[in-house]
């Protein structure tokens, strides 16, 4: 999975695959939600999203990490 956030346009987009996207759906107002042929989820992408998370912050909790990469 990976996280990248784009401070022109404040949007934070949600990589859970590399599985490339067919498909987006809008679930709400700045949230979008991309899937792949089959139906799965691939990435959710997030307008605006100072204003919907705290981008300050990651937690990650009981996650199996093999790799850590935090660039500030």
């Amino acid at each position: 999975m990976k996280m990248n956030y784009y401070p022109d346009t404040d949007s934070l987009y949600i990589d859970m695959s590399d599985t490339p996207s067919a498909e987006s759906k809008v679930i709400s107002d700045g949230v979008v939600l991309d899937y792949d042929k089959d139906g799965h989820l691939v990435g959710i992408d997030l307008d605006n999203a100072s204003q919907i998370v705290n981008l300050k912050e990651l937690v990650l909790n009981r996650l199996p990490l093999h790799k850590e990469t935090i660039v500030a």
